[in-house]
């Protein structure tokens, strides 16, 4: 199963196009943009509490049959956080000081 590759920042709504190298995710594939994640987020999902990775870039080359962005499209569908900025403050600063892997 491929990656969804949501279209934008779940916290401040900027674009992030398949081949952004701004767009960071979590292993549930929240997506938020690199500023977001480094000054609001802190590296706290505030879904699930976990970490950010850079978000891979899928291939527009078809390199391999059937594997491209042409053939297996990014989602058009916008998510945007059902959490308060206090309320994310707050989950951040609670656990940001744990290493994602220790979470």
């Amino acid at each position: 199963m491929a990656l969804e590759l949501r279209p934008n920042c779940e916290c401040c709504d900027r674009d992030l196009p398949p081949a952004s190298k701004l767009a960071r995710i979590c292993s549930y594939e929240c997506t938020f943009c690199a500023d977001c994640v480094d000054k609001v987020l802190f590296n706290v999902c505030p879904n699930c509490g976990g970490g950010f990775a850079p978000r891979p870039i899928r291939p527009a080359t078809e390199w391999r049959a059937g594997l491209s962005l042409a053939l297996r499209p990014a989602s058009g569908r916008r998510v945007s956080l059902s959490y308060s900025r206090e309320d994310i403050a707050d989950h951040s600063r609670r656990i940001r000081d744990i290493l994602p892997e220790e979470r």
